[in-house]
Parts: structure tokens; sequence; C-alpha cells
């Protein structure tokens, strides 16, 4: 049997589950939420939550994934949970889906990147072009989706079928720190805008009124999302891991790197939008509308709209590039798959899935609502269920300590078997009650 690739570096490591975890979410969600319950009141009890439950949550996930060599496809089956394989399959088939529509919305960044740089040059691009209209087919709008969203597949797939080390770790050494490096740039011309600092107290101001539990249900459903949780992507990467990985010290390191990029978005965005008189937005519409219209305003606009959406679409791919790879891990372990084959196979079955988006935009945000932020919920909670009340207390003890397990090590085994569930399950019903029953409050 022929031994399972590992990352080949801590660096690569963190690069590649930082860049995971940032993606797009990160950079149109997470800078909103911080504004709008409260500024600095949520930034406080969002940074305590991570520390108490996404670190721990992630180093299961991680720690399963390594426990079993396997991606979800197997590892549920391997780690002896009830219906383990099924349960693999239906993760599997719900990050598919999920990818197929996301391609998508990577498409447009990666469009309105080229629109960016393209702009000096005189050639006026309109960043609506690419979307479908509301009523009827635009045959010019479904061409260039399916250009760019068939380009990124085809980007994402020549990465994976590199493997690991030459893959997925050499790209995610270029692009992860190529976000933080533009992010960084944009931030420090949007600061130096006239009144961006309304845009900053927006974002940062300490309300002691916001310290509730709305706020704190918030923040809770936030760090699941936002780090990446979802019993798949981080399980995966989580099998590439060396036996060496420190995974309690590269878990307390991907979240501090994931918060970062998202206050580096926030920072970048909001100075600006409110630099020039817009209304702070959230989700697509803030990357597609609002973002274009700041850029077209600032002097230079074109050079740091170029930097940003060029270091975003560097994030957007790498996100994709762990969704994708959930499938070809699952093919080549389980069904004994040539990594080439697997490639291919879920290539052609995104490309697939991400027509209907590209004809109806209304279905973008349904299938959003259950394949992506709801299976996200669902495929953390069976993830943390399965570590903390399947897979052995002695194998979770090796793979979190090694054979140094501290008292404070067996406390945070019992931590995660009770603590962070529940943690998980109130994000879960925070995001039924946000999400599907509107009932989120401003």
């Amino acid at each position: 049997m022929t031994p399972r690739e590992t990352f080949g570096s801590r660096l690569g490591l963190l690069a590649s589950v930082i860049g995971l975890a940032v993606g797009l979410g990160n950079v149109w969600r997470f800078p909103y939420m911080v504004g709008q319950f409260g500024g600095g009141a949520f930034l406080l009890l969002y940074l305590v939550i991570a520390a108490l439950v996404a670190v721990p949550a992630l180093m299961g996930e991680w720690s399963l994934g390594r426990h079993t060599r396997r991606g979800p496809l197997g590892a549920y089956e391997r780690a002896g949970a009830p219906m383990g394989r099924a349960l693999g399959w239906l993760l599997v088939a719900i990050v598919w889906v999920a990818l197929g529509y996301y391609t998508n919305a990577i498409g447009w960044v990666v469009f309105h990147w080229v629109a960016q740089l393209l702009s000096p040059l005189g050639v006026g691009i309109d960043g609506a072009a690419i979307l479908p209209p509301e009523t009827g087919v635009s045959l010019p709008a479904l061409g260039l989706q399916l250009l760019f969203t068939g380009g990124v597949l085809l980007l994402v797939a020549s990465v994976l079928l590199r493997g690991v080390r030459s893959g997925i770790e050499r790209a995610s050494k270029i692009l992860t720190p190529l976000l933080f490096a533009t992010l960084l740039l944009v931030v420090a011309r949007s600061i130096t805008l006239p009144n961006a600092w309304e845009g900053v107290r927006w974002l940062f101001t300490f309300e002691v009124a916001s310290l509730t539990p709305v706020v704190a249900a918030a923040a809770l459903g936030q760090v699941v999302f936002s780090v990446g949780l979802g019993g798949t992507h981080m399980v995966v990467y989580g099998s590439y891991m060396g036996d060496d990985t420190d995974i309690r010290a590269d878990a307390a390191l991907t979240v501090l790197g994931d918060t970062g990029a998202g206050l580096l978005a926030g920072l970048a965005i909001f100075p600006a939008v409110f630099a020039y008189g817009l209304e702070p937005a959230s989700g697509p519409g803030l990357l597609f509308a609002t973002l274009p219209r700041v850029f077209e305003a600032m002097p230079a606009g074109w050079l740091f709209g170029a930097l940003f959406f060029g270091g975003l679409s560097g994030a957007a791919l790498l996100s994709g590039i762990a969704a994708y790879e959930v499938m070809v891990a699952g093919f080549t372990d389980s069904l004994g798959w040539s990594r080439k084959r697997a490639v291919w196979t879920v290539y052609v079955g995104c490309l697939v899935l991400a027509v209907p988006p590209m004809v109806n935009l209304e279905i973008f945000v349904p299938w959003d609502l259950i394949f992506g932020s709801g299976g996200q919920t669902f495929g953390a909670l069976v993830a943390v269920i399965t570590v903390g009340w399947v897979v052995s207390r002695a194998a979770l003890l090796e793979q979190v300590a090694g054979d140094r397990a501290s008292r404070m090590d067996k406390a945070l085994i019992a931590w995660l078997r009770w603590v962070v569930p529940a943690a998980v399950l109130a994000a879960a019903a925070w995001w039924f009650a946000s999400e599907v029953l509107g009932a989120s409050p401003g």
C-alpha cells in the first residue's frame, strides 16, 4: 500500500489551512457582522468563542482525518460511526453541489479582477455583464460565465493533478501570502481617504450594551462558518498532516490567521465605503455592486481594485481547491481510482452543477442556504459528535498530545466531548432561526 502523501512543511500546511478558512465568505460576511452586531463587542465575543470552540473543534476534525488517514468519505466509516459510509457519501455530495455553484462566484471575482486590470487601457467592462438577467436567458452572460467558471475549474484541476505537496501546498504558499499582502496595501489606501475613520469606528466601536445573548449567538454562528468547520475540508487536510504536526498550536494559528484576514478585509472595505457615502452591505452585493463603485471613484482605483480582487481570487481558489480535494480524496481512497480519473470526473460534475445558477441567479441563494451554510453546520455537528463520542479517548489523546498527555490535554478531550458539540448545536439553532426563519435581528 502506497504511503499517504503529507504536507512537506509547516509553512505549507498553515498556508493551506488558513487559505481554505478565509475563502470568500470571510471577506464578504465577517467584517459586516462585526460592524452590524456591535463592533468591538462582537469582536471580543468572537475571539473568546473562537478560542473556546473553533480551536478545539478544528483540532477534532484534524484528529479525525489524521487518525483514519482518510477524507470524509472513508473517515467516518473507519472511525466506526453508525452509518459512517452513508454519512461520508452524504457530506461529499453536499460539498460537490456547493462547489458547483461556488465556482460561479469565484468566476465573478476573477471577472472583476480582469475588469480592474483592463480599466486603465480604456476597456470599460460592466461587472454585471457576467450575471444572468432577472428574466429570460442572456447568451452573452451565459457564455462569459461558462468561460470563467470553466477556467476556474480547469485551474483548480491543474493544481490537484500535482497532488498535495507539488499542487495544494505549492499554490497555497504563493496565494495565501499574496492575499495578506494585497489586503495590507488596500488597507493603507483605504484608511487615508477622507472620512475613512467613520468606517473604522463603525467596525470597532465598543458598546457594552452589545454584550448580549443575541450578539453572542451571532458570533458563535460566524465562528463555525468562518473557520472552515464542516466535517469535510479540514478532515481531508488533517489526513495529510504528518505525525509530528502539533495540531494544538496550528489550530490556534489557523484561527488567528483567519480572523486577521477578516479584520484586514473589513479595514480595506468599510473605510472606503463610508468615505464615498455608500451603505455598508454584506454578501455578493458588497463585492460585486458596492466595491466596484468605490474603486471607480477612488484615485488610481483600478490599481487598488486589481490588488483587492486579485488577492481575493487567490483566497477563493484555495477554498475551491480544498472542496475539490474532498471529492478527489474520496474517490481515490474509497473507490481506488487514480488521482487523474478522480480529478476529471469531479471537473465534469462541477461544471454540470454550475449551469443552473448560471441560467437563473435566484437558485444561488437557496442552494447556498441548503448546501452551503446548512450543509456546513450539519457536517460540523457530525464531525464533533464522531470525534467526541465515537473515536476512542485514547486515540484522540494520541492525536492531540502524542505520548505526553497532560491533565490539561485530558480536560481538553472532555471539553471537546461535551461543550463543543453543544456549542455547534447552538450555532445550528442560530443558523435555522436567522437564515431559515429570518429571525435574526439587524
